[in-house]
């Protein structure tokens, strides 16, 4: 009875801990039937878990975004988390780490760069191996026109990709830090290749070269969409589409496409050289 007891009220204490986040998320510890130390385990990670979200909630309603994100990391790291529920927290964190990237929040590897005489974006860029769409985007830059003194925020790490054909999904990540997962489509009969891979091309509206045929940028006709990431394996890369409906699926002739909106936006933030592993 006794045993039941604690079942019952660990249960209902990590329900009303999610309930405070609006997160929903139940059955996050799952290793409560155990007696003695291994419910005082489950108790510690309930309370610990109970307090951080509270932390995280403040964090954010007080717009001190970075300290939340760091505390994000350390529930995905301590806390034993079911599937959904880890899911759950993972794309919250993932979200932060979006706004944060496109924000003036200088975050690690990251700098406050000093703009000095002769400087361009795309100097600064290839000086700290990052993109000028990139600083742009991160400075809400409407043109290229800088001068001397200004103060940019550059990205000085370095970013990857990770696709999982099984999930048909692409993580960008800044070092080891996981900034977003995005919804994509690989090869059908798992025609796309495993392995890594590095960016070696990149191409704004590009032309299809499909089997003898030249299929321009525009057409319906043009899978390429309206951007091309080429690897370093002749004929492969990552790209748009013009089937949208389709991402998702195992549809493509073996590249990785994406939603137009999403390899724009891939596009800007990852420079020549960025590396991609594949794996099934």
């Amino acid at each position: 009875m006794r045993r039941h007891f604690c079942i019952l009220f660990l249960a209902g204490f990590f329900a009303a801990a999610f309930f405070i986040m609006g997160t929903g998320a139940a059955g996050a510890v799952s290793d409560t039937q155990a007696a003695g130390p291994a419910v005082k385990k489950a108790s510690g990670q309930l309370d610990f878990l109970h307090q951080t979200l509270k932390e995280i909630r403040s964090l954010k309603q007080r717009g001190h975004y970075l300290e939340a994100s760091n505390k994000y990391a350390l529930v995905l790291d301590k806390v034993r988390l079911s599937t959904k529920d880890r899911k759950k927290l993972t794309q919250e964190y993932e979200k932060l780490n979006t706004q944060l990237l496109f924000s003036r929040t200088i975050t690690p590897n990251t700098i406050l760069y000093t703009v000095t005489e002769g400087d361009s974006l795309y100097t600064i860029a290839k000086k700290n191996g990052t993109t000028a769409a990139l600083i742009r985007r991160m400075n809400s830059l409407t043109k290229d026109t800088i001068y001397p003194g200004m103060k940019l925020k550059v990205v000085t790490g370095r970013f990857f990709v990770r696709v999982d054909k099984s999930q048909n999904t692409l993580r960008l990540f800044l070092e080891e830090t996981p900034i977003k997962t995005y919804s994509v489509a690989t090869g059908r009969d798992n025609s796309t290749p495993t392995g890594e891979f590095i960016i070696k091309d990149k191409l704004k509206d590009p032309t299809w070269y499909k089997s003898g045929a030249v299929i321009e940028p525009g057409s319906p006709d043009n899978h390429l969409g309206t951007r091309w990431l080429g690897f370093d394996m002749a004929g492969y890369g990552i790209h748009g589409t013009t089937e949208p409906h389709l991402i998702g699926k195992q549809v493509s002739h073996g590249c990785v496409r994406m939603r137009n909106e999403d390899v724009e936006e891939l596009y800007d933030v990852l420079p020549m050289g960025a590396k991609t592993a594949i794996t099934d």
